[in-house]
């Protein structure tokens, strides 16, 4: 099959979340599979930095009264060709803000779908999040090109009708007051990064205003769960840390806590409880929970807690401050670092993620792979990859709690603690984690069935069984 993924972002490339390191990863392992995947992406002003790209454009095309060109490239460290589309709009060194916005990504569509139907021709183009959102629109009248949709997070919908209309072609049999509504309509199928997100964005608790929509299209629409680069994130390969470790040789792992705590500046102490975090400082993220409950935590407790990332200035401020009074305890470091970012996998002894709501979530799962136990609330696909310790039946891989909160995240936290202090088992539930299987090869299959419901081909007879709800046909 011929398959073009249309994303913002592709890492290494343009990371910002999730959404990044899923096209960065799943057309490899999809192309493993036998089949003609590449990505189309815009050539944001950073990209020079970290690749060479060729001097001259492979096509040049016109959309929105403006002119284009597109570079042919090879993402890094894989097979895959990727097609980076130029314009001024999309120079300056950042992925998403400005004012211009909404028009910079409706612009990138109006660019992919041009492409896709004078120099590449896809069997199936793959939609990610409202920026691509208008694709499926233009192309649910075309016999050749079918889409899929993608939703990484319903919470961003893009610009409203009228504001589409103001710059765009809108046909006239297009439904749908803003971008996501219309791509959940007129695409050939939906889905979201995990089974339990699929079902939640049915409800007014996590619908975002779309759950009646998404409840009537239901039949169309379902959940695969993300999966890890299990080859670049592996602790026994992972040049990042300062030790080397497997599952079976676990008793090297301490070596990276004790060199984290160096490196952001906490005591070091090897039998402190250390919590960590790499996140988007965000509400969605559960940061108004932690803000709320932590000094009450470290009051009680001799835990130290490291966070990585950035975000929104109020729980930035909030966090620097919360440090200041636990000099030697408390780090934060508000920057964007991949390296530092695996060696807080390798070095903390839990992950903590009490997302207010969650589509499915990749730290959680490196978490796993390091060793290092998540505290996470049951949602969306936090649900689908950590299950409760329960040290009697040695089952469970993590610490988990329900309501959204304060105080049962409090609750969750406290009970985390106490079971570091049972070393044994401790290790019995790291090792269960590390011992989960996140890899793309099982996700890829389900994507492979899934495209080949669409163009009425059989499944391969490798994967899993899909479920019944993709047997809708196109149109």
């Amino acid at each position: 099959m011929r398959i073009l993924f249309v994303s913002a972002e592709a890492a290494p490339l343009a990371k910002v979340g999730g959404m990044g390191d899923v096209v960065g990863a799943l057309p490899k392992f999809l192309r493993r599979m036998g089949h003609d995947v590449r990505i189309f992406m815009p050539y944001y002003g950073f990209i020079p930095d970290k690749m060479d790209v060729p001097k001259k454009p492979v096509w040049e095309g016109a959309a929105m009264f403006q002119s284009f060109s597109v570079f042919e490239s090879v993402l890094p460290g894989t097979d895959v060709p990727l097609y980076l589309m130029q314009h001024p709009s999309f120079l300056p060194r950042r992925v998403y803000g400005g004012l211009d916005e909404d028009w910079r990504f409706t612009f990138f569509a109006n660019a992919a779908a041009e492409f896709a139907w004078n120099h590449w021709k896809p069997q199936i183009i793959h939609c990610h999040d409202w920026h691509t959102g208008m694709i499926p629109v233009w192309m649910s009248h075309d016999p050749d090109i079918s889409t899929v949709f993608t939703i990484h997070n319903l919470a961003y919908q893009g610009p409203w009708r009228w504001r589409l209309e103001q710059m765009t072609w809108c046909p006239w049999y297009m439904q749908g007051h803003n971008t996501m509504a219309a791509a959940v309509q007129f695409a050939d199928r939906v889905n979201t990064v995990s089974p339990t997100y699929a079902e939640q964005i049915k409800t007014p608790a996590y619908g975002e205003t779309l759950e009646g929509l998404l409840s009537y299209i239901g039949g169309k629409v379902s959940g695969i769960l993300n999966g890890i680069d299990t080859e670049s994130y592996n602790p026994a390969t992972d040049k990042y840390l300062h030790q080397q470790f497997s599952v079976d040789t676990i008793e090297k792992r301490p070596a990276n806590k004790i060199a984290l705590q160096e490196e952001v500046g906490l005591e070091v102490n090897k039998n402190a409880f250390l919590i960590g975090m790499v996140t988007r400082l965000v509400e969605q993220k559960g940061l108004d929970l932690i803000i709320q409950m932590l000094d009450l935590f470290m009051a009680y407790t001799d835990a130290q807690f490291i966070v990585l990332g950035t975000g929104d200035r109020y729980y930035e401020t909030q966090l620097w401050q919360m440090t200041a009074r636990y000099p030697g305890r408390m780090s934060t470091q508000l920057l964007y670092n991949e390296a530092l970012s695996r060696r807080v996998y390798a070095g903390c002894d839990s992950f903590l993620m009490p997302s207010r709501f969650e589509p499915c979530g990749i730290s959680q799962m490196l978490a796993l792979r390091y060793g290092c136990v998540p505290m996470v609330r049951r949602t969306g696909g936090l649900v689908d990859t950590v299950s409760h310790n329960n040290p009697i039946d040695n089952t469970g891989t993590g610490y988990c709690f329900d309501r959204y909160e304060p105080l049962d995240l409090f609750t969750c936290m406290i009970r985390t603690w106490e079971g570091f202090r049972y070393k044994d088992k401790w290790r019995e539930l790291q090792q269960r984690g590390m011992r989960e299987d996140f890899s793309w090869d099982i996700s890829a299959r389900k994507y492979i069935n899934l495209y080949s419901d669409i163009l009425g081909l059989p499944p391969e007879e490798t994967a899993p069984q899909q479920e019944p709800e993709l047997s809708v046909g196109k149109g």
